[in-house]
């Protein structure tokens, strides 16, 4: 991914201070940009169109920063989200409390813009070099190059079988419906495929990726997931 390309959501109370940064974020060419004014409506936004980092304000009505913070970092589905915290405390307490409950970065106000900019893009080229090599336990998926390995021996792979093992990867414990799966397969062909198919593909990518093959867990009437690992 182009780090240009990335979506990026301001959570900041202050219609002046919300517009000047996305007014800074456009100048420098980062368009997919969008805006709250509190923590609960920052909250919905997440939700309806993940983002891939938020600049997130620590004094919000409705849901303080550090508080969706920690509900961010805390979901499954948004926990690999980058936050940054603005605010105008200048506490160590609160910079480590910041840290405590998920974020990656801290800037107080006022802040320089070059240095706004500077921090935004170390931390989108580092989320980028992440997500192009994935690993799992002795699994490891280079994204780009289309390629997997297990336990360093190299394994063929369908591009289905491809797509749901970077899915699980990417989303460790969330359960994966039949539909959401088949809509995947779908996008190989635009052929109708059926569930079975489904079935068929997990048994065989079970059996590729050999002793985590049991990793990837049924869920009775619903779909399958990878079971996260503790950290």
């Amino acid at each position: 991914m182009n780090i240009k390309d990335a979506k990026i959501l301001v959570v900041e109370d202050e219609e002046h201070i919300n517009r000047l940064i996305e007014l800074v974020l456009i100048s420098d060419g980062y368009y997919k940009i969008r805006k709250a004014f509190d923590g609960m409506e920052a909250l919905d936004l997440i939700k309806m169109d993940k983002p891939d980092l938020v600049l997130l304000d620590v004094m919000l009505p409705e849901l303080d920063g550090f508080s969706l913070c920690k509900i961010i970092k805390e979901d499954n589905n948004f926990k690999s989200i980058q936050v940054i915290m603005l605010t105008a405390k200048k506490m160590e307490e609160d910079i480590l409390k910041g840290f405590d409950n998920g974020a990656i970065d801290y800037i107080s106000k006022p802040f320089s813009n070059k240095i706004l900019l500077a921090r935004i893009k170390a931390h989108l080229e580092n989320s980028r070099l992440q997500n192009e090599i994935q690993t799992y336990i002795g699994i490891k998926l280079d994204v780009n190059k289309k390629c997997v390995k297990v336990d360093k021996e190299n394994v063929e792979l369908t591009n289905f079988e491809f797509k749901i093992l970077e899915n699980f990867i990417s989303n460790q414990g969330t359960v994966f419906s039949r539909s959401k799966l088949l809509s995947l397969l779908r996008g190989d062909g635009g052929f109708e495929v059926s569930e079975r198919a489904v079935d068929v593909q997990i048994v065989n990518l079970r059996r590729k990726i050999k002793d985590y093959g049991h990793y990837i867990e049924t869920v009775r009437g619903v779909g399958y997931k990878l079971k996260e690992l503790d950290v």
